[in-house]
């Protein structure tokens, strides 16, 4: 077997050769076997100091998961980069953050089509979700049933539903931003509608 010194100018055909049993006949060597080393960070959890900006990023999509929320921009709420916000969400609530904010989004879901009178496809746009069929893929993934029948499974029982007219014309729901109400960000819609005293 051959031995390698620093700066060989033994080519790389003769030093393949070189390490085949018998110098240079029959088959390869084996390629080498690198183990993969996990860090001592990977299942920790992270410290008290992180744990504020966390909070922070959770507590923001608990307020604001019907807008469009992005991993990018939950990170810059937290303050850390999004690669190691992701891992120590993950690590912190057991859910990476944008399962947390399907989760949520999907909770909220459910509440309407209980008590709300509204579709299915408000429900959806209410709740933040762009794609209908992307929801109720969602809904059933986490709850086990079509949103349409879950709604109609509570309907069954006869409670009360609030009539979803009213619901966005009292400004409670306004996914359009149309009803003159303050959004979120405190501006109000160009959109009004008309006075009534006059």
């Amino acid at each position: 077997m051959a031995t390698w010194a620093k700066g060989s100018t033994t080519g790389s055909a003769d030093r393949a050769a070189a390490t085949l049993p018998g110098g240079g006949q029959g088959r390869a060597a084996p390629p080498p076997t690198y183990s993969r080393r996990v860090t001592a960070t990977a299942g920790r959890v992270p410290g008290a100091h992180l744990l504020v900006h966390l909070r922070r990023a959770r507590d923001h999509i608990d307020r604001c998961y019907a807008e469009p929320l992005n991993l990018d921009l939950v990170a810059r709420v937290a303050g850390v980069s999004k690669f190691h916000f992701v891992r120590c969400f993950e690590a912190t609530y057991g859910e990476t953050p944008m399962r947390y904010l399907t989760r949520r989004r999907i909770e909220r879901a459910q509440d309407l089509l209980r008590h709300a009178n509204l579709t299915v496809t408000e429900v959806c746009t209410v709740v933040g979700f762009a794609s209908l069929g992307s929801f109720s893929a969602r809904f059933r993934e986490l709850v086990g049933e079509s949103p349409t029948a879950y709604r109609d499974r509570w309907a069954a029982r006869g409670g009360a539903h609030v009539p979803g007219c009213w619901l966005f014309m009292a400004g409670v729901l306004d996914p359009a931003g149309v009803s003159g109400a303050p959004s979120r960000k405190g501006a109000i819609s160009e959109k009004r509608p008309p006075d009534l005293r006059t």
